[in-house]
Formats: structure tokens, sequence, C-alpha cells
């Protein structure tokens, strides 16, 4: 988000120095039960995923019943909200803008009226084509409420369906329209629809509530991640597969591949930095993978210090694996206030030289005198990772030494991760100790890429990793590319 007009403050500084996920979503099918507040918890803990907006739909028969707005969940929801939304279906979702402003009518499930009634749709992710996808439907007079992707496929969806498709077969018509990245969790008055992008960019796991008895129907669950499954008491039952449709009915549930030649690429980021340390990928939890990546990091670029510390919360993991590899300890230098989000008040001047501090304080006595080794998940801008050196240098280390579990971010995503154009990368316009000079360490080194792939235990082909590449597996218009790839536009 940037800043309000009337502050004059340069846009840049204010933005977040790390990659911003763009949103979470959350599908419940549970006839008999709260649906809404099933969703309102499983949105709480998809929280990290997007921090602006957030909201929920209910069917009760053919009537959608909606509440969202801006803010964190717990701040959007409540009580009295939660008991205006029954039903025996809800879709949830909580945003962090990527195409389309950070606005409330923005905010999702988006919804769309077609001849069987009213879908709502919560999408993660971003399309590559949403210009040519939103001017076809402009040509067959639909009206737009907002100005987000994700519209766009709810009104394609509505579009195919008032062509005679039943709602399987309008939502197929529609995916084959768009191109990009795009998991769903999608309602309607019949069922329950969730699926992912040919190549599974973004994550999406089903789940089953328990039955009251074994004569009752399953209960299905939605979710970017599984995490929204625990909080909820769901049984993970496994990922939602790249060009996937299931479509959850009183029934029970079809799967449907709609994708001629799926190919999984899930953003490797998704295992580095953006989902939940706890949520299970691969048959482990991220917390695993986290450690082998600062194992190898250890391995590729150790250095004579005291303690290792991490940025936290995203770096801890690695930091660990770091210290259990190299032999050096490791302490917490940082606290993190765990409290402070986004917020509006302005500090003083004096509050904005320290930075960092209202979101990390150094511990003195633990850092004074001592040879550091931070260990972060990333380096977007530089900006922050700046103020944490001069925060560890004030509290009175001697050295510190970065370490970074991910290679140099040199390229902008076009897949639902909310990055700076490529010109305000740091990593795509300076060298490895070009950066060092600037936030002023001692030394720096990144993971290596085929030590981040390896790392996965998995085919490294299934991966995208064009942040660090500008390997899009995902073929992008040469109009939205030139939006973001702004040095390879200078270099022509």
């Amino acid at each position: 988000m940037l800043p309000d007009d009337k502050f004059s403050v340069d846009p840049a500084e204010h933005r977040p120095d790390k990659p911003e996920e763009a949103c979470g979503v959350f599908g419940v099918y549970a006839p008999g039960e709260p649906v809404a507040n099933l969703a309102y918890f499983g949105l709480f803990a998809l929280q990290h995923r997007g921090q602006e907006s957030a909201g929920i739909a209910t069917f009760e028969g053919d009537y959608v019943h909606l509440h969202k707005d801006m803010g964190l969940v717990a701040q959007v929801f409540n009580e009295a909200k939660l008991k205006e939304l029954p039903g025996d279906l809800a879709i949830g979702h909580t945003r962090y803008s990527t195409t389309g402003s950070s606005r409330v009518v923005n905010a999702q499930p988006a919804l769309a009226k077609s001849r069987l009634g009213t879908l709502a749709l919560a999408h993660n992710g971003n399309l590559v084509n949403t210009r040519e996808l939103r001017e076809a439907l402009a040509e067959t007079n639909h009206d737009f409420a907002t100005t987000t992707d994700s519209e766009a496929i709810a009104l394609a969806i509505a579009e195919e369906v008032n062509r005679g498709n039943d709602w399987v077969n309008g939502a197929i018509a529609a995916f084959k329209r768009c191109q990009g990245a795009f998991s769903l969790a999608i309602g309607t008055p019949d069922g329950m629809i969730g699926t992912r992008d040919p190549n599974g960019v973004r994550p999406l796991v089903l789940g089953t509530l328990a039955q009251e008895s074994h004569a009752a129907p399953l209960r299905y669950v939605l979710a970017s991640e599984t995490c929204g499954l625990d909080i909820i008491g769901a049984d993970y039952v496994r990922d939602i597969q790249p060009g996937e449709l299931v479509w959850i009915t009183k029934d029970g549930i079809e799967s449907i591949f709609w994708a001629e030649q799926p190919a999984r690429k899930l953003c490797i980021f998704e295992m580095i930095y953006f989902a939940r340390p706890d949520s299970m990928m691969h048959d482990e939890t991220l917390y695993s993978y986290r450690l082998r990546i600062g194992r190898q990091l250890a391995k590729e670029s150790t250095v004579d210090a005291d303690i290792v510390i991490a940025v936290p919360d995203s770096g801890v993991p690695a930091a660990i694996g770091f210290s259990q590899t190299s032999g050096i300890p490791y302490a917490e230098g940082l606290i993190k206030n765990r409290y402070v989000g986004r917020t509006f008040i302005q500090p003083t001047q004096g509050m904005r030289e320290a930075g960092i501090r209202m979101k990390l304080n150094p511990l003195k006595d633990v850092l004074a005198g001592k040879r550091v080794i931070i260990v972060d998940d990333s380096i977007v801008r530089g900006t922050t990772s700046r103020k944490i050196v001069r925060a560890l240098r004030d509290a009175g280390a001697i050295e510190v030494h970065m370490r970074i579990s991910s290679p140099p971010v040199t390229h902008p995503c076009f897949y639902g991760i909310d990055t700076d154009s490529q010109d305000h990368l740091i990593a795509a316009t300076k060298s490895i100790e070009e950066i060092a000079k600037q936030i002023e360490v001692d030394s720096l080194q990144y993971l290596s890429w085929e030590g981040m792939l390896d790392s996965t235990r998995e085919n490294p082909g299934e991966f995208c990793s064009a942040c660090f590449t500008g390997d899009y597996p995902i073929a992008i218009p040469e109009t939205v590319k030139r939006s973001k790839l702004m040095l390879e536009k200078t270099a022509k």
C-alpha cells in the first residue's frame, strides 16, 4: 500500500522489504455446522497470507450472505457478524492486493450472478491475461464493480453458465480462458468447487471434518494451507492437483482433470517463506525444509563467528539449521513486536530514523562484543536489512555477517507475489559485494539455486523459481512484462 498523499514521503521507503503474498482462500461444505465460524477460524490461521481485507460468503439455499471489509480477520468479524452468515457452505478470503488496488470494493469473495444463481469466488494468485479477459467480458455487456482479476474469473464463469452449461462445465470453460496462477474456492447454491491452474503455482489442500456417524455425509474443507485445516480439527486428505477441479455436493465429491497437460510448478517461495512453518507440503512440515536450507547454507558459506541469530520469525528455522551444521551457538538477538501491523499513524521523524525498532528490538547483552551471523530468508530492496544491521552494531556487535536462505531475487513475479519492478530489486542492479557494502555488513552470502532446490528432496523441475532466474513457466504478454521488467526494457 502506498502512503496517503498528504504525507510528503518517498513511497518506495514505505513498501515492505519482503515479498508479499497475494491471498489466503478457504471453503467449507458442512451442512448443519456453523460454517461462518469455521471459515472465520480458517482465515485466522491464513492471516499471514494477506492483511488488507477479509470476507466470508455463506450459502443458505439460493440466498447468499456476504460480509467483507478492510482490516484483519479479527477486526472485520465478531460474534454478531458471524451470526448474520447462516448456511451450509462458506467461502472465505484474506487479501493482499496484487491486481486491483487496496479498497473495500476489491475485497473478496467476489460475487457474480448467473441463470443458476449467484456464485462466490475466493482467489489466490494472479492472472497474466486480465486485460484481455476483462475486454472480452466488457464486449458482452458485463459491468465491473472492481478492478480485480478475481472478479473477471467470477464473471467468466457466470457467462459460461448463462450459455447453458452447468456449474462444473461452466467453470471449466471459464478456467480455460484464464492464463496465470489461480487457486480458487467457489461457492454455488448447489455445491462447492475447488481448483488450481494447470501449473499449480499456488497451493490448495483438501480436508474433511469428522463425521458424527458412519451414516453421516462427509464434510469437506478447502484451504490454501494445512494450518487452515488444523485450526478447525479437519483432517488433511490431499493436495488439489494442478489442473484439477473438485465438485463437492450433498452427494459427495467428484474429481475432474480439466487441463490437457498439467505441469506442476509450485512457487518455491511458498516453501521458503510464505506458508506457515507448521503447514505440510510433501509429507512434512515446512519447518523441516527450512531447517535443511539453513544447514545447506552453512555448508556453502559458514564464517568464523560467536553466535547465529535470525530475523524473526521467518528466518528462525534456517538459522537453527545453520547453527546445527556450523556448530556456532544459536541465540535470540532480535525480539519481535508481534502486535505491530499496518498503521496509518505516522511516527515522529526520530522514530522513522530508528525504523526497524518498531518491529524488531536488539538484545544488547546478547550482542555486545560478539561476531554475529544473522540469517534471513530473502533480501528484496535492502532497506530493512541495512536498518537491522545498524541496530545490531548499535547494540554492540563487532562484526555482522548476513546469510540469506534463498538465492538473489533478480526478477519480479507475475503470478501472485507483489514484488517491485526489476529496477527496484537490489540484486538485479548490484553484485553481492555491492549489496554487502550498501547494507553495511562484513560479509554477505546467499544460498545457491541448486542448494535451494535440492533441499526440497523433490523433482527440481516441479517448482517455479522465476524470481531467481527469469525463467517464467507461464507465458506473459509483452505489455505485462514491460510493466515490471524495467531493466530488460531499457537494455532493448
